[in-house]
């Protein structure tokens, strides 16, 4: 099989038989990273003959480290692309993986794969490109079989009650000047998470204004105050929580944070979603109480890899081996 891989640096580029079920190796949301400042998104698609049969999306954005202070590009793959049926994956990943490799290690000092639904598929591939693996945590919650309220833990369920009981409501944000606020909110938040990278504002406004079936806000509100809320990527017949926030000490009895959760996972099971996965759960060999925050929502944990690739080769040859 002779594949032909061509490159997109802009939208209006891309041609429109470019189609797919996974949003994030899709033509739109290239466009809402295209016009997000600091982002720089990276369209890899491989051809048989004119027809397009794979397809991988990376965004190169800045990343500041507050410790130590530094300012680097990286490139972020959420997942390893999207494949047209009777293909081998493997083999049209092989050509995708090498060609990304090659342009964006020019552009960034790091590559990362992230969200892998297999963490053994491509493994020679990525290590023939020079990445290294390191172990992650995956939680998601099954919506198919049971009732979201039949997997929450019994405290959990009396959280949920409780909070709303004493006055919070939950809705998906539809006005402007409310989607803006709870945004501030959700930056407050992020800004003394270290680890955590939060976009652009435009990010989440052309998202939720460009395509409101697939990015969603949920809003907690107390007395028409907004206390917590969360935003959703909708997928295939996949949900993902990507960014939520409560302020859980200044409202403590309204439960914002839980409710924040609870309002996305309602939606994705009665709109007939399959599951719902929550990104960026952290590192398997510390602790941190976001994952045992998630799981009493009734998710199940599991573990699996993210690659990595850094431009200094010698920098890659030392984490290797320490992983490896």
């Amino acid at each position: 099989m002779k594949l032909n891989i061509k490159t997109y640096y802009h939208s209006k580029d891309i041609p429109d038989n470019i189609k797919g079920d996974n949003f994030f190796h899709s033509k739109e949301f290239f466009t809402i990273c295209e016009k997000t400042p600091g982002y720089q998104p990276l369209f890899f698609i491989a051809y048989e003959n004119e027809r397009p049969i794979g397809q991988l999306l990376g965004i190169i954005r800045k990343s500041i480290r507050k410790f130590p202070p530094s300012l680097i590009k990286r490139c972020e793959i959420y997942g390893t692309g999207e494949y047209e049926k009777n293909y081998p994956q493997e083999d049209i990943f092989k050509e995708l993986l090498y060609s990304l490799t090659l342009t964006a290690i020019k552009k960034c000092f790091l590559i990362e794969f992230r969200n892998l639904d297999n963490p053994l598929f491509a493994y020679k591939h990525f290590r023939a490109n020079q990445y290294f693996p390191i172990n992650w945590l995956r939680i998601h919650n099954s919506l198919h079989s049971k009732k979201p309220e039949e997997r929450l833990s019994s405290s959990r369920k009396k959280q949920i009650k409780s909070g709303l009981k004493n006055g919070a409501s939950i809705h998906i944000a539809q006005d402007k000047n409310e989607i803006q606020a709870f945004l501030k909110l959700l930056k407050k938040y992020y800004a003394s998470k270290v680890r955590k990278h939060f976009p652009n504002i435009k990010f989440f406004l052309e998202l939720v204004n460009e395509y409101p079936q697939t990015g969603k806000i949920f809003i907690v509100k107390y007395k028409n105050k907004i206390i917590g809320g969360s935003f959703c990527i909708f997928s295939n017949d996949n949900a993902y929580l990507w960014f939520s926030a409560g302020l859980r000490k200044s409202y403590p009895r309204q439960y914002p944070g839980i409710l924040a959760v609870w309002g996305a996972l309602t939606y994705a099971y009665d709109n007939g979603y399959k599951h719902m996965e929550f990104m960026d759960v952290g590192l398997p060999f510390k602790y941190y109480g976001y994952p045992d925050f998630i799981l009493r929502f009734g998710g199940i944990q599991y573990g699996t890899r993210r690659w990595f690739r850094f431009r200094w080769k010698w920098l890659n040859r030392i984490i290797t081996k320490c992983y490896i």
